[in-house]
Order: C-alpha cells, then sequence, then structure tokens
C-alpha cells in the first residue's frame, strides 16, 4: 500500500513520545513492503533538537506550513491507500479536515494521547481535533482501548474506533548487560499532573533510602521542581540511549498522567520500552493495567512510597529478573511494530470488505 502519515514528529523526540511509535511503526511497514511516507510540520522547537533527522525508512518530508503542504503533497495524499492523521499536529483540523476532502483511499485519526483528545473536546478546546471531524475519519485508531473507545463512537460519533496502543522496538529495545548504577529510574518528560505520583514512587522513596541511587531523566522539569541529593538528574536521553539507561537500573518506573489512569487501559510507550529491555517495571495502578501485564508475575504495582520502597528492599535479584524477563515475553507478542503493521493492514482489510 501507499500510506501517508502527516505527525507531529518522527524526527525529533525532544519532549514527545510519539516519535519513538511513529518510528518503530513506519519501520515495520515499510520491512513489510509499503510505500510510506511521513509529514512534519517544520517547528523551530524539533528543528533544534533533531536526533534522526533523515529516518533510513520510507520517505520523510518537512513542511512549513499548510500553503506549502498542499502544494507540495496534494498527489501524495490523493494518491494513497491509507492516509493517517496523529494527534498534537499543529493546526491539525485544518490539517484533517483537508486530508478527508482529498484523500482518495483509506482515512484515520491516530490518537496517541486519546484521553487528553476526549477531555479536549468535550471542554471545546479544539487544538488539533474537532467533533465535527471525527466522523469523517474511517478509521479512529486510539492508544487507549477500554469503555473510553465506545464513547469515542457513540458521543463523537466515530466510524470505527479501534486500540491501536503503543509499541517497542524490539531491535532497539533489548536486554544490555551493564552494572546497576541505580536502584530505581524513571524516563518520562515533565508533565504538572504526573509529578505529585512521582513524586510518591520516586522522590519519597529516594528520602527514606538515603544509601540507594535513583535517576530522573527527561526534559521541561522546573527549577522549583527539587531532588534528594541521591536522585540524579539527567536532561535528556536519546531513543538510542535508552536501553543502555533501562540496563544500568535495578527497577524502573512507570507513571501515568491523570487523564489517562481517569480512562484505564492507557500503557505508555515507555513502558512497553521498558518491558522489553527486561526491566523490571514498578507501575501506579490504573484499569486495564492487568489486561497488558500480570501483577506480580510481569509487573509490580505501587500504590504508595511504602510499596516502592518494600519492591526495592524485599524483592529478590532472582524474582527481579524473573520479572523482567516474563514482562519482556509479553511485550515481544503482543506489542512490537510488526504486530501493530499486521493490525493496521487488518483494519484497511476490514474496512474495504464492508465498502
Amino acid at each position: 500500500m501507499r500510506i501517508v502519515f502527516l505527525g507531529l514528529s518522527i524526527t525529533s523526540s525532544w519532549g514527545n513520545g510519539h516519535a519513538t511509535n511513529y518510528r518503530a511503526l513506519v519501520s515495520a511497514l515499510s520491512e513489510r513492503g509499503h510505500d510510506v511516507l511521513f509529514l512534519e510540520r517544520d517547528r523551530p522547537w524539533y528543528a533544534a533538537q533533531r536526533d534522526l533527522p533523515v529516518p533510513p525508512w520510507g520517505r520523510t518530508e518537512l513542511y512549513t506550513s499548510l500553503d506549502d503542504l498542499h502544494a507540495r503533497f496534494a498527489d501524495d495524499v490523493e494518491a494513497a491507500d491509507v492516509v493517517v492523521v496523529g494527534s498534537y499536529v499543529p493546526e491539525g483540523v485544518a490539517v484533517g479536515e483537508w486530508v478527508v476532502d482529498r484523500a482518495r483511499g483509506v482515512t484515520a485519526f491516530w490518537d496517541i494521547d486519546t484521553p487528553v483528545t476526549f477531555a479536549k473536546l468535550m471542554s471545546g478546546d479544539l487544538e488539533y481535533l474537532s467533533p465535527e471531524l471525527v466522523p469523517l475519519f474511517d478509521l479512529y485508531l486510539s492508544f487507549t482501548g477500554g469503555p473510553l473507545l465506545r464513547r469515542i463512537e457513540d458521543e463523537l460519533g466515530a466510524r470505527c474506533a479501534r486500540p491501536f496502543y503503543c509499541m517497542a522496538d524490539p531491535e532497539l529495545y533489548l536486554p544490555l548487560d551493564a552494572p546497576k548504577r541505580w536502584a530505581l529510574g524513571y524516563l518520562g518528560t515533565y508533565s504538572a499532573d504526573r509529578q505529585p505520583t512521582l513524586d510518591t514512587l520516586l522522590r519519597e522513596p529516594a528520602a527514606e533510602l538515603r544509601e540507594a541511587r535513583f535517576a530522573v531523566a527527561g526534559p521541561q522539569y522546573p527549577p522549583h521542581v527539587e531532588w534528594p541529593s541521591n536522585v540524579e538528574r539527567v536532561e535528556h536521553i536519546a531513543p538510542s540511549g535508552h536501553a543502555s539507561f533501562y540496563a544500568t537500573q535495578g527497577f524502573t518506573l512507570n507513571v501515568t498522567r491523570d487523564a489517562m489512569v481517569r480512562a484505564g487501559w492507557s500503557p505508555s510507550v515507555r513502558l512497553f520500552e521498558a518491558a522489553a529491555c527486561a526491566t523490571p517495571v514498578i507501575s501506579d495502578w490504573w484499569d486495564g493495567l492487568d489486561a497488558f501485564f500480570e501483577p506480580d508475575i510481569e509487573i509490580l504495582v505501587a500504590r504508595s512510597s511504602d510499596d516502592v520502597v518494600q519492591h526495592l528492599t524485599v524483592t529478590s535479584p532472582e524474582k527481579r529478573r524473573e520479572i523482567g524477563e516474563r514482562a519482556r515475553l509479553r511485550v515481544l507478542a503482543e506489542h512490537t511494530p510488526a504486530r501493530r503493521a499486521a493490525q493496521l493492514e487488518a483494519h484497511v482489510d476490514d474496512l474495504a470488505a464492508v465498502a
């Protein structure tokens, strides 16, 4: 198939989890023989932080404005078998309206921020999607599953809302043999609604376990957020360094944004990536987590600082290793780019069958 993506960014992973998903999926689709074009709005923030300026699979093009997009890529959109618009695309409503008007193949909206998107639409915030646009897409691909999918169909009029979770590339995210540098680490961009949980599940245990070392990696943390002296801050780690970062942790922490916790069924890309590295994960709890990983067998759950301290101090090295290995096998079976590419193909085939 000829597939066109219009996404937030594939060239820069700085401050967003979209890039690693796009890279993984475009790579897998290209390997399966599809002709893939990725269109990215050229923005100063990402232009200054491009860790993959020329992706090695498919074709990536930058555009400077809506007029530039229309002038240079209308033929590509019209000729494509599938056109996918992503969440948080700049001027996304205008981009989406243009796509559903010009495209002759299947059109899809891939929402990598579904609970946030839904809340925005309910409050009248039309930053990158509008309620009127949702029913115009043939397919609504959501990184959140569970009950929210039915609401997207019933309340927003989506024709076909399907779960399309994040993924981890096993060629990039794999176990590495490295000395353990930190008892617990965390990788994620700062988010005000996530910080209280991060405080509870990492900062408080670090303050209690002064002999242990901790790490928090990711950009945009404000200066007023203070950390105990045994917490090391790392501003940014490119995807090429993620596996090494996970390998040096005894455990890694997964913390979920409030909107995703309320919706449930919202596994983050970092959760799958850490598990693919066979690093044992300690996660906050949300509905549906046990559909992705079995608690105490493939993942550990923490609802308090005491839970984290217990996991760090009581879990044997053997159990740690077993949890990490089982989680990796789960990711390899269910959450790889190849699996997602096959799912996209199946969704397109299903739509063609009922057309």
